[in-house]
């Protein structure tokens, strides 16, 4: 999943999919090809992977292939790891004094 998120064309696709599902693989290329220049295939390319890291569901009507965010591996991951960093009980402060020698 995490090598899935690194791209920045895949966390655009992400983003738009998170604004409006059941989008086509035309529907998103359009997104896409606003901010980088990328053809259809790379497009392609880029929802496979979201595909296989889980993040995207395809579900067929007719004959279009529409693609829907999957959140939850994300949901997972921010309440098993992020989560707990971002509690009010944090109290650890790294001074000066605290930092490793030669990087003050």
């Amino acid at each position: 999943m995490f090598k899935a998120l690194a791209d920045p064309t895949r966390r655009l696709l992400l983003d738009t999919l998170r604004e409006r599902g059941g989008r086509t693989l035309g529907e998103l290329e359009e997104v896409v090809v606003e901010h980088t220049p990328m053809t259809r295939f790379g497009v392609s390319k880029h929802l496979r992977l979201l595909e296989e890291a889980d993040l995207v569901v395809t579900v067929r009507r007719g004959r279009e292939k529409l693609h829907h965010l999957n959140a939850v591996p994300i949901q997972q991951v921010h309440a098993r790891w992020t989560a707990k960093y971002t509690e009010d009980r944090l109290t650890t402060v790294v001074t000066p004094e605290h930092e490793p020698e030669g990087q003050a």
